[in-house]
């Protein structure tokens, strides 16, 4: 027993002995409906940040883009860019595609394509880069290697600066 009514007649259903029946002549043929337009997909890289009350120790490794506002002991290994900001302290090891610095590194900057010391920026520890950009004011300690590439070869890049 059905609660509504259905509009349309119910159609017998053909048994196994009765012809298909043939396709409409006039009838053009429906054409598919377009499909809907796919966004691209966003491909930057997401900053994690460490905020400045926090204190942490580890590693950290990843392909994003990293903020440190706080203290952190470790290494860090990163395919994106590193910042330390102001206030900030990182203890261990730096790896990244671009440091900006305007905290303090106690640790060796190993490969960095970028590295930019800003004015509070503080180096405790060797540093090794394709290009190195240094603000008056900042303080180094240790070896820089700037200008080469990973085979030891003079890279195209021009560096620039000044140590206070």
């Amino acid at each position: 027993m059905a609660i509504w009514k259905d509009p349309t007649p119910a159609k017998a259903e053909p048994s196994r002995f009765d012809a298909p029946a043939p396709a409409p002549v006039n009838e053009a043929p429906q054409a598919a409906p377009a499909p809907t337009p796919i966004r691209a997909v966003e491909t930057t890289a997401r900053e994690s940040v460490i905020a400045a009350d926090l204190t942490i120790e580890g590693k950290i490794e990843g392909a994003g883009h990293v903020r440190i506002a706080g203290k952190f002991k470790g290494d860090v290994k990163v395919q994106g860019n590193l910042t330390i900001d102001q206030g900030a302290k990182v203890a261990g090891g730096v790896a990244a595609n671009k440091v900006t610095l305007a905290g303090e590194l106690d640790g060796n900057i190993d490969s960095a394509q970028q590295v930019e010391l800003l004015q509070s920026g503080v180096i405790n520890g060797d540093l090794k880069a394709g290009s190195l950009t240094v603000a008056a004011g900042s303080r180094i300690r240790g070896h820089i290697e700037c200008g080469w590439d990973k085979d030891g070869k003079s890279a195209s890049k021009t560096e620039s600066g000044n140590a206070a």
